[in-house]
């Protein structure tokens, strides 16, 4: 399967929420991911909550792009070709997987440049 077909006339939504990306030693019971390591939990939060979590370190101000269609397991490269799509227009990414669906935060304020970047590449980009 190619990935740059699930992009063009794929969607991808944009929530009105903002996020914070911290590490902490624990787990918040409000947060969007949690990934859990030895040694070390991230937690992906809404940037008003950041502060009930405690952490070692907050990086605030990530918005959310999830692509909603269900993407299959033996799809390869469609994180790469969003990932290259993005770099293009210099923007930071922080990745989280789900089953079947990936989530792309983007800095809030350099998100015009990667959303024109996905509706380049066929992407309907829904607020």
């Amino acid at each position: 399967m190619d990935p740059a077909e699930l992009l063009r006339n794929g969607t991808v939504s944009v929530p009105a929420g903002t996020y914070a990306v911290c590490r902490t030693d624990g787990e918040h019971p409000g947060a969007f991911a949690t990934v859990r390591e030895v040694g070390e939990t991230t937690v992906v939060v809404d940037q008003d909550e950041a502060d009930a979590v405690a952490t070692d370190a907050v990086e605030p101000g990530w918005k959310r792009l999830t692509f909603e269609p269900e993407l299959p397991f033996e799809l390869v490269w469609f994180l790469a070709a969003v990932a290259t799509a993005l770099a293009e227009v210099d923007a930071s990414v922080f990745v989280v997987s789900s089953y079947a669906t990936d989530h792309v935060f983007v800095k809030r304020d350099d998100r015009a440049a990667p959303v024109r970047r996905l509706e380049a590449l066929g992407c309907e980009v829904a607020d």
